[in-house]
Parts: C-alpha cells; sequence; structure tokens
C-alpha cells in the first residue's frame, strides 16, 4: 500500500468530499423545500380562525339581509291584501253608475209617459245586466231543473206530475258569483202523489 501516489489518494478524499458536502446541501435544501410547502399548505392556527371569521361575519350577513327580504315581501303581500279588500268592488261599482245615472234621469223627467217610463227602465234592465255580466254574476232560474240544495231554497212541496224533487215554481231568482252561491233561489218542488 505504500506504493500508492499520494497525489491520488489526495484526488479521492477531495472528490469524497465534495460529494458528502454536495449531499448535505442536498438534504439542506430538500428540508427547506419541505419547510416552505408546509407552511404554504398549512396555514397558522389565527389564519384559519381569521378565516372563518369572515366566512361567518359573511353568512351572517346574507342571513340579515334574506330576513330583511323576507319582511320587505309580507309586508308588501300585507299591504295588497287590504288594498285588495278595499278596492274589491271598484270594478263593479263602476259599471253600476250608469245604471243609477239612468234611475236618476228617469225620476227626474216631469212629464214622462208610461210608455217612456218602461222604455227607460227596460234601459236601465240592460245596463244591469251588462254591469252583472261583467262582474261574473249570473242569474239562477232553475224552472223544470232537479232541485240543487247548493243553489236553491226550497219553500215548500207540492204534489205534481213528473219526477219529484223538480223545480216546478220560482219565487225569487238566485245568483251566483263566479259559480259561487250568492243569493239561492227560492223554489217549490214536486213531490210525488200519494195514493189514496
Amino acid at each position: 500500500m505504500q506504493d500508492q501516489d499520494p497525489t491520488l489518494g489526495a484526488e479521492v478524499k477531495a472528490d469524497v468530499e465534495l460529494v458528502e458536502n454536495s449531499a448535505d446541501r442536498t438534504a439542506t435544501v430538500q428540508d427547506a423545500a419541505q419547510d416552505t410547502a408546509g407552511i404554504d399548505t398549512l396555514p397558522s392556527l389565527a389564519e384559519q380562525l381569521r378565516a372563518a371569521e369572515l366566512k361567518a361575519a359573511e353568512h351572517h350577513d346574507a342571513w340579515l339581509r334574506a330576513k330583511a327580504e323576507t319582511e320587505n315581501v309580507r309586508r308588501r303581500a300585507q299591504e295588497d291584501i287590504i288594498k285588495a279588500g278595499k278596492f274589491a268592488a271598484d270594478k263593479f261599482a263602476q259599471s253600476m253608475l250608469p245604471v243609477k245615472d239612468s234611475l236618476e234621469a228617469a225620476l227626474a223627467t216631469e212629464n214622462a209617459t208610461l210608455e217612456t217610463l218602461r222604455e227607460g227602465v227596460e234601459l236601465t234592465l240592460k245596463q244591469l245586466v251588462s254591469a252583472f255580466t261583467s262582474a261574473n254574476i249570473t242569474e239562477v232560474n232553475p224552472v223544470g231543473e232537479k232541485f240543487d240544495p247548493n243553489k236553491h231554497q226550497a219553500i215548500s212541496a207540492l204534489e205534481a206530475d213528473g219526477e219529484p224533487n223538480t223545480v216546478i215554481t220560482v219565487l225569487q231568482k238566485g245568483y251566483l258569483l263566479n259559480e259561487r252561491t250568492m243569493r239561492p233561489a227560492l223554489v217549490v218542488v214536486s213531490k210525488a202523489k200519494t195514493t189514496a
């Protein structure tokens, strides 16, 4: 072993030190990269708390806005209901004004004959029927129809030919508003004849 060249041993020793230094530097760089990556991916507890507080404040603000909007919608709906109740009859009242005007004009006429009064009353009745039609009010005159307790009110029953429980006389017409009974028709219905 003494035959070895001293320069060769020094070169090998220098190469070994160079490799060891390079490995140490690589390990140091890798450790630093891991530390930096850990910091970037895992925020501190204070940062996490701050982010959670901001998120909670954002949700709380959204909730307050939604609550305020709901209250506004509810208030507007109540106002609309009140207005609808107050002014529900407006359209019908507008259509009734000409009827009133016609009746007043008929009463104001001093030299009216029976014929002109009759013509005026017929015209007024047409105006009234038109007002009822525009308000979806329909007349119930059920002569010859089967008795319907939802639309008719029987005052009496008389023995008659034909099917029992048929309307034979209408004492007072009934009226429906959008298919709902406003006033039932007062009627006399038939009943089966009794055999003696």
